[in-house]
């Protein structure tokens, strides 16, 4: 894939959108941020007739794409966004570990796949520093590794994949489910599949909204090395706290662990490589309450939960890590969810919506492990096959009695002829 510089700002949520994009994607850029950079300033006002229009990527061959859309990103970097047909067997809309899988056993079954992927290829896991607790990995494994592996595999079966096209909506129509994506793509399918993943639980605290991106961030993998030789800090509690806590000590000089309860709640391993880092502090019984800063974050305000003290420290980069929320919103009022909006299943995977099955951290009761969520993928195949097998089984039975039918009807007809005619 060819390198990227891309010239924007912190403040910019063009800016943000186009990072997250190509980090998502695992698209390899540079970051200049102008508003430091002079030689940016200079090299941006140059490329724009002497406008300071960001983003601005530019790309090694000398072509440049100036706030490019995440369709245009995708085209140019030769990233498939519209299906070779319009009908499938079957329809996976996500690509993580739930829907890669899912989506392989299914094409080994001989079941027309195509996977639609909002953002990049292997979803949350895509974006994970190391899978340390996958089987078979026993030095563990990237991400970006795990994910494109998933993705060869797929694609041996035959499996068709779109990346970067969002799905907008999923009717049903008798046998029919139709799937529409942002570009205005339709394609239907007899199943579909949600494996819709989940994203990172914001704080819902004053100012976080305003400095997304320019220094609140919900992904290390993404931004940690904007912070090389700063103090961050990591607010959470759980493995994905601790194991982002130790990834950014690789750029930070310090980390902070800000911890709501009274300690960690990560597995034992976790907690004991936090515990043994020398340049991680864990802060406990302590709650964001604000953030602060000019057009970047500069301060967090915490709150002590003990004492009700309140402190304020300043910091380079805060990444919040407090849970998943389920990327349900396009089919939480058409099937059956829960308070959170995780999905409803029975013990086949099936959804309150025949022929729509859900599988992985989208479900109720799922465990929000990529292991796990393999699993699901693999038992949610062979439901989906049972289903086809017995609908395809409904429509041949419906076919022979309507070409038995159809000629006692018709001498019924004749008989019903002669004898009007006879009278």
């Amino acid at each position: 894939m060819q390198p990227v510089v891309m010239y924007g700002t912190g403040w910019c949520p063009d800016c943000k959108r186009a990072k997250q994009f190509l980090s998502e994607h695992r698209i390899e850029f540079t970051y200049v941020d102008i508003d430091g950079d002079a030689d940016g300033q200079a090299l941006v006002e140059r490329y724009n007739d002497g406008k300071q229009v960001i983003p601005t990527l530019v790309f090694d061959d000398g072509s440049l794409l100036v706030e490019p859309s995440n369709a245009e990103l995708a085209a140019k970097l030769g990233i498939q966004a519209t299906a070779q047909r319009s009908y499938y067997d079957l329809i996976v809309i996500g690509s993580g570990p739930a829907g890669l899988t899912a989506a392989l056993y299914a094409a080994r079954e001989g079941i027309d796949t195509l996977v639609i992927e909002r953002s990049g290829i292997g979803g949350q896991v895509g974006i994970t520093d190391l899978l340390d607790n996958f089987p078979g990995f026993p030095e563990g494994v990237s991400g970006a590794a795990f994910a494109d592996r998933l993705m060869q595999q797929a694609e041996r079966f035959g499996v068709e994949i779109l990346a970067a096209q969002e799905v907008t909506s999923l009717d049903t129509d008798g046998d029919c489910r139709t799937v529409t994506a942002a570009d205005g793509g339709v394609y239907r399918s007899r199943v579909v599949l949600l494996a819709l993943g989940s994203t990172y639980r914001r704080l819902g605290v004053s100012g976080e909204d305003d400095f997304i991106g320019a220094g609140v961030h919900f992904c290390a993998t993404c931004d940690g090395a904007f912070y090389r030789d700063r103090q961050v800090m990591v607010v959470g509690s759980g493995n994905s706290a601790g194991e982002e806590a130790i990834y950014l000590t690789r750029f930070a000089s310090h980390v902070t662990l800000a911890v709501r309860g009274d300690g960690l709640k990560a597995s034992k391993a976790v907690v004991d490589k936090v515990k043994r880092h020398p340049r991680i502090t864990v802060q406990t019984n302590v709650a964001v309450r604000e953030f602060h800063g000019s057009r970047r974050l500069e301060t967090v305000v915490l709150e002590n939960q003990l004492t009700n003290e309140i402190t304020a420290q300043l910091v380079g980069g805060v990444f919040v890590f407090i849970g998943l929320l389920p990327n349900t919103g396009i089919v939480k009022d058409m099937l059956d969810v829960d308070e959170q909006g995780f999905i409803v299943t029975d013990a086949a995977l099936e959804t309150s919506l025949p022929g729509v099955f859900a599988a992985g951290d989208c479900r109720l009761g799922s465990t929000k492990q990529a292991a796990s969520a393999a699993g699901e993928g693999a038992a949610a195949a062979l439901a989906i096959r049972r289903y086809l097998e017995s609908s395809s089984d409904a429509v041949a039975d419906e076919v022979v009695t309507k070409q038995v039918a159809t000629p006692v009807e018709q001498v019924a007809h004749e008989q019903l002829v002669m004898s009007e005619s006879a009278g």
